[in-house]
């Protein structure tokens, strides 16, 4: 009902870059988060706190749904009916957008400011045509590239937010 099953390949890289760089005990934010998939693997991974958003009633009413069916502790996320232009939690570990280039585009701002120092954002939903706009906007907004991967089509980009 939607976006989300984890077979699509945006998914599965942004689940790589969450193996990678999501430590034990971190905050995570999904972005757009349809199912719940990227927050069900972060809190399986150890995110002591998991988060979701989504500009869509449904995605935030199965994204619940399937936290629980994954028995995530009711505890450790909270998920809900949200933009990120609207979402006041700051201090976050790892952000991840696994949503449309141009909105990608638009949030990067907002994505910053709300990242720790040294926190990670995890950039998906990237077509390979649309990857040089999206470096040019990390660039412009002073993050720092981590890691490219591609599959098929698809880009999934890590930046990290320097610690100065």
């Amino acid at each position: 009902m939607t976006f989300g099953t984890g077979t699509h390949p945006t998914t599965a890289l942004c689940i790589k870059m969450i193996e990678q760089y999501l430590k034990q005990g971190q905050s995570f934010l999904d972005v757009g988060t349809g199912s719940g998939i990227l927050m069900i693997a972060a809190a399986k991974l150890g995110a002591k706190h998991v988060i979701g958003i989504d500009n869509d009633e449904v995605a935030v009413i199965i994204a619940k749904q399937n936290l629980e069916k994954n028995n995530i502790d009711p505890d450790k996320f909270q998920v809900s009916l949200n933009t990120l232009e609207n979402y006041d939690k700051a201090g976050l570990d790892i952000i991840c957008a696994n949503i449309l280039p141009h909105v990608i585009i638009d949030i990067l701002p907002a994505i910053k400011s709300r990242l720790n120092s040294g926190g990670i954002a995890i950039l998906s939903g990237i077509i390979k045509e649309k990857q040089e706009s999206v470096l040019s906007c990390i660039s412009q907004n002073n993050l720092e590239l981590v890691n490219i991967e591609h599959m098929e089509e698809w880009v999934a980009i890590s930046v990290k937010k320097s610690a100065r």
